[in-house]
């Protein structure tokens, strides 16, 4: 396996290096990404990993965690050096990054680029659901080593007309009170 492994990293690590150079951001982040997980499967499998390009690959990530180009908007400058350090870290020092993400009373910490993309595909197919299939999904939970769905903690989730109902009684006696507010003001 680990020469499979080795096969594949020589093939694409070049390929995928040459994706850096793209005008398009998402690109470049995305073929970072890629070579921060290419690093972090060879090392799972040989300590030892150095490919024959690593320091003009570490040059180029260099620049591209300091860019600052002024034809680049603010907002992808700040994307694309935001990821190019932790990018750099994990290929010069083998670190992953750590992000952490809360659902419920629960929390998910992922520690490792594998982790992170997958949270990322669900996230990207699940939407705005991500955080309910976190906390009942059995697949889900396998998947991110969360154990069982809590049952004590569940919630009764109320129905929409419930909910504007009680929003309606609550807004009705904010209204009331700063009306009674007013007219003492005023005497």
């Amino acid at each position: 396996m680990v020469n499979g492994l080795h096969l594949l990293l020589h093939r694409m690590l070049p390929v995928v290096v040459s994706l850096l150079d793209s005008s398009d951001v998402s690109l470049r982040i995305a073929a970072g990404e890629a070579v921060a997980l290419l690093y972090e499967l060879a090392r799972g499998k040989d300590e030892d990993f150095e490919p024959e390009i690593e320091g003009e690959l570490i040059e180029r990530l260099q620049s591209l965690a300091t860019d600052s180009a002024k034809y680049r908007s603010k907002k992808d400058k700040k994307q694309q050096r935001s990821c190019f350090r932790d990018v750099l870290r994990t290929v010069e020092e083998g670190e992953c990054p750590y992000e952490t993400y809360r659902f419920g009373t629960e929390l998910l910490e992922l520690d490792s680029w594998t982790r992170i993309k997958q949270y990322g595909a669900f996230r990207e197919a699940l939407g705005s659901g991500v955080n309910l299939h976190l906390q009942e999904n059995t697949l889900l939970r396998e998947v991110f080593s969360l154990g069982p769905p809590p049952t004590g903690q569940l919630v009764q989730k109320l129905s929409k007309r419930e909910r504007r109902y009680v929003n309606a009684m609550a807004d009705k006696a904010r209204t009331q009170a700063r009306s009674k507010h007013r007219d003492k003001r005023t005497v």
